[in-house]
């Protein structure tokens, strides 16, 4: 059956390298953040994009033909602030952003696809991961809205899973 993925992606985030990438517990998700709550949807992209290209052929073939060589990944995050009524930080419920707001930090990014974002990870579930470093926050083009900040992802490594017990 197609399921709309509206509310169906879980992002949790690590700031230690698990044990086994490809077999993550629950005990080590359940000690990471739930950020699903904290990203602004319309711009969060971790991805695969285009790998690079090789013009590798032998010489009697005709045609430009190409190899596909190291692959590239790009990813971004807009965290949303969490701000008390006097504009000042709301500790409790602002806990993405000490996470990305400074450069260089690295961090592991999970995401689950499928079941609702809200239901915990569970034994058994598909999930990729995304070993990041954050770049420099960036003001939005458009400030409208709530208080947030992008931050860009460079990717190092990647992979899939399924969570362990």
């Amino acid at each position: 059956m197609l399921t709309l993925a509206d509310g169906r992606m879980r992002v949790t985030i690590l700031t230690a390298e698990p044990a086994d990438l490809s077999a993550i517990t629950t005990t080590e998700l359940g000690a990471g953040l739930y950020a699903s709550p904290l990203i602004n949807k319309p711009d969060y992209r971790i991805s695969a994009r285009g790998s690079d290209t090789v013009p590798d052929q032998p010489l009697e073939a005709s045609g430009n033909a190409v190899t596909y060589g190291n692959s590239n990944f790009d990813g971004i995050m807009t965290a949303l602030r969490h701000l008390l009524a006097d504009g000042t930080v709301d500790a409790t419920n602002d806990t993405l952003w000490p996470l990305v707001q400074t450069k260089g930090t690295r961090l592991w990014v999970i995401e689950r696809e499928g079941p609702l974002a809200t239901q915990a990870d569970a034994a058994a579930d598909e999930y990729e991961w995304f070993e990041v470093i954050t770049d420099e926050p960036q003001k939005p083009q458009n400030v409208s809205g709530y208080i947030k900040r992008t931050v860009p992802l460079g990717v190092q490594d990647h992979g899939s899973g399924t969570v362990a017990a």
